[in-house]
Formats: C-alpha cells, structure tokens, sequence
C-alpha cells in the first residue's frame, strides 16, 4: 500500500529539498511542490515529495491513528527502504 505520511523538516538542502525525520528515519525529499516549508514544519511525504505543508498537531493526531492501527512500524520501514 502506498499511503502519504506527515514527516517533520530537519534540515533544508539544497537545491529545494528537504531532510525530514519520521521516527528517527531521515529521508531527503523534494519540496518542489511546497512553498514556504521550513525547518520544524510537518509535510505530508509521499513518494519522496513532500505534497502540502500541515500544522503540528494535525500531524501528530495522524501519526498517532497510523500508531493505533499498528501502521506506523511498516510506514518507517517503508519510508527508510524506498529508494525515493
């Protein structure tokens, strides 16, 4: 299943990417088709772009239902074993 994901930015890189952590796992994405996203805001992730900026908590009420369903684990190891 391929599902988008909120990340928090942890560092900006050039040029227009981004270094976001999920859980401890850091992934470069693209932050192409989000404008004004910086270090501490939460993107959604999806195939290595990052799709819209979200406020914190909406974020970590997501997070949290991902955790509930026993989703997140497979959704982290999704995200540091794909290749995008």
């Amino acid at each position: 299943m391929c599902l988008a994901i909120p990340a928090r930015i942890e560092q900006l890189v050039p040029p227009g990417n981004a270094i976001v952590n999920l859980g401890g796992v850091r992934k470069e994405i693209s932050l192409a088709l989000v404008e004004d996203a910086g270090v501490g805001d939460y993107v959604i992730v999806h195939v290595g772009y990052a799709l819209h900026k979200l406020d914190e908590e909406e974020a970590i009420r997501t997070l949290a239902a991902f955790a509930e369903m026993g989703e997140l684990e497979e959704l982290r190891s999704e995200l540091a074993g794909s290749g995008s």
